[in-house]
């Protein structure tokens, strides 16, 4: 009986039980204060508009799970936005080619912070933090800064903005690409190795497991999602500029985060980056029925990713004191 009453306990204040019940706050709050926020119409909003940060919040949990970063999936949006559109208008390829080509180039991206990171043995951070701007900077090339790619065939814009069984036609592709994520993180033995890599990456090499080639895999990984998310992105705005994208690398990494995966590695679940997700989508479209400036979503995105970084470190740092404390206890002479 007290087994089960401590497993009961254990999973209501699980880290995912605790954002889910912050989530359904969320939602009866901002319905409260804005009249058309629980309508079915914006339910949808909600769920288009997010699709493609929360791809790049799947694409980044692996990653981050294994201890890395990725700051580049942002620019690397914008670059495939840029690409596609040229394969399509320019090289004048059918949109399904030019969405293969598209994924191809994001998994090529991927795999050059791969080779740095795991050839090189660069840190992640300065990595990425490098390709971030080269991405960038190659789509800002391409267009020369005000090249912008339109008029694409109402069949491809379908994707995007249109329902498809009742619901956003972008849903499905979000939905497949979850289930994989998922079953890849927590259903193989490759999902269980990003976890040991993140714990303790040599000792996880003296085990055995070719700690590089599964390194290499998630960053590929990462590329060729956000392509696809690239994709979605150009169907559902109509359009694609060098600046698709920008500031998403920051909504990811909080999304992933504030699902509870530990920025340090070893620790996390892909449906806490879900409900990451749904949070932060809830807020953004919230504060706008609540006539609330943009830059207040900003701001509290900030803070939210503060204090998730917070909820990861204060058990270290609490579990340093005690054990400093304890150690001071015993040193302390007993006089009689």
């Amino acid at each position: 009986m007290n087994t089960e009453k401590h497993g009961f306990k254990a999973a209501l204040f699980r880290h995912e039980t605790v954002l889910l019940f912050v989530v359904v706050l969320e939602w009866f709050y901002f319905n409260s204060v804005g009249p058309r926020f629980g309508s079915v119409d914006n339910s949808f909003d909600i769920m288009r508009h997010s699709v493609e940060i929360g791809l790049l919040a799947l694409a980044m949990t692996p990653i981050i799970l294994t201890g890395g970063i990725d700051l580049s999936v942002g620019s690397l949006l914008g670059l495939c936005a840029i690409l596609f559109g040229k394969f399509w208008r320019d090289v004048g390829m059918p949109i399904p080619l030019a969405a293969a080509c598209t994924i191809g180039v994001g998994a090529l991206a991927g795999g050059l912070n791969a080779s740095l990171i795991t050839w090189l043995r660069l840190p992640p951070l300065i990595v990425t933090l490098g390709t971030f701007s080269l991405f960038r900077g190659l789509a800002e090339a391409i267009t020369r800064g005000v090249d912008t790619f339109t008029n694409f065939p109402a069949s491809f814009l379908f994707l995007g903005q249109e329902r498809w069984l009742g619901i956003p036609a972008q849903a499905p592709a979000f939905i497949v690409v979850a289930i994989g994520i998922w079953l890849l993180v927590h259903r193989t033995t490759f999902g269980r190795s990003f976890r040991a890599i993140g714990f303790a990456p040599e000792g996880t090499r003296y085990a055995g497991i070719p700690v590089e080639r599964r390194l290499a895999l998630v960053y590929v990984l990462a590329g060729m999602i956000a392509a696809i998310a690239a994709v979605i992105y150009t169907a559902r705005l109509g359009q694609a500029k060098a600046d698709a994208g920008m500031g998403y690398e920051l909504f990811a990494i909080t999304a992933v985060v504030l699902g509870g995966t530990s920025i340090f590695g070893g620790v996390g679940t892909v449906q806490g980056t879900l409900l990451g997700v749904a949070a932060i989508a809830i807020l953004n479209n919230g504060l706008v029925h609540a006539r609330q400036p943009r830059e207040v979503a900003g701001m509290l995105t900030g803070v939210l990713l503060i204090l998730a970084l917070a909820s990861s470190i204060l058990p270290k740092i609490l579990a340093t004191w005690r054990a400093r404390r304890q150690t001071s206890l015993n040193k302390t002479p007993v006089t009689t």
